[in-house]
């Protein structure tokens, strides 16, 4: 009974993360629309598509999703490229986001490493499992066990 609920609670999750993505795509897709028939330029544009990125995962939050970490850098990244245009700024934004994306690289790759794959005795049901692979490997050995 409570690996049934289990699996209910995944399959709404499911549900909901693939309606929001598709919710966020839709308000990108109009946001395009309406900034390339309103000539609003390219500060606003790259503004409102970071707004809509953010958006998106402030969402995935207050549902109780996991943010999805790439999603975040780059929906700042377009708000800061949207403002920096927007203000006019003389000093290239190119320089500075090579650098944070070189450092955030970094910290990534040597600050933080993860297993690809986790032991199912020890995860026991996803709660520090990390990795790729994990969902193909681990549980189709422990669907095989039972």
């Amino acid at each position: 009974m409570e690996e049934r609920n289990h699996d209910q609670k995944l399959t709404s999750r499911h549900v909901l993360h693939k309606k929001l993505d598709a919710a966020a795509w839709g308000l990108f897709f109009i946001w395009i629309g309406i900034a390339l028939v309103a000539h609003v330029g390219w500060g606003a544009g790259l503004l409102g598509v970071g707004i809509i990125m953010l958006g998106a995962q402030v969402t995935r939050e207050y549902f109780g999703l996991k943010l999805e970490g790439f999603w975040v850098a780059m929906g700042f990244f377009f708000a800061l490229g949207g403002i920096w245009e927007s203000f006019n700024v003389q000093f290239g934004l190119l320089p500075i986001l090579c650098v944070a994306v070189g450092v955030a690289l970094e910290l990534l790759c040597n600050g933080f490493p993860r297993p690809d794959v986790a032991p199912a005795e020890i995860t026991g049901q996803h709660d520090n499992a990390g990795g790729t692979l994990h969902h193909r490997i681990i549980d189709r050995d422990v669907r095989r066990r039972l």
